[in-house]
């Protein structure tokens, strides 16, 4: 069950300094229910993930997400079959109190499209609703879990068109 909260920034939060960068790239195979590939590059390795979401509840708030590492040669032949350029993003994560983690993301960089936004993944609903942002409170003022056209998906159907 993935459990979490996502805002639309403008950019970095001011002042704090990232534990981790990651290089993503991804790409979907079906938007409904969503199927996406994603290749991850840290500071120590690179993984290929292939993801599946089921439907989120009326808030937004939580769904079902089953992820499995593949391999490379998968990864490749799978973004060959979505035949689309890769949503290219950079990563940083945040450790915030608690153990939780912000990780906020730059989207498309240098593309019409490009965008910032974060997300903070919660081990509970209660936990998620009952979080208040602290000292990041502007940072992430424009909260938009469960909007609809604001996850990944109505992004890439928003730019890359709508799967074959």
């Amino acid at each position: 069950m993935e459990i979490e909260r996502k805002w639309l920034t403008s950019g970095w939060p001011e002042g704090k300094k990232p534990a981790a960068e990651y290089r993503m790239k991804q790409g979907y195979i079906s938007l409904h229910p969503t199927v996406r590939i994603r290749e991850e590059a840290g500071p120590d390795r690179t993984a290929y993930v292939l993801c599946f979401k089921g439907p989120a509840g009326a808030d937004g708030l939580a769904r079902e997400e089953i992820e499995t590492e593949i391999g490379p040669e998968l990864f490749e032949r799978l973004q060959k079959f979505i035949g689309k350029p890769l949503i290219e993003k950079l990563q940083k994560r945040y450790i915030l109190e608690g153990g939780l983690v912000l990780e906020a993301n730059q989207v498309d960089a240098g593309q019409p499209g490009e965008f910032f936004y974060a997300e903070v993944e919660f081990a509970t609903r209660e936990q998620a609703l009952a979080w208040q942002p602290g000292e990041l409170a502007e940072y992430l003022s424009n909260e938009v879990t469960g909007t609809p056209g604001q996850s990944m998906a109505a992004y890439w159907a928003a730019t890359r068109g709508e799967i074959r």
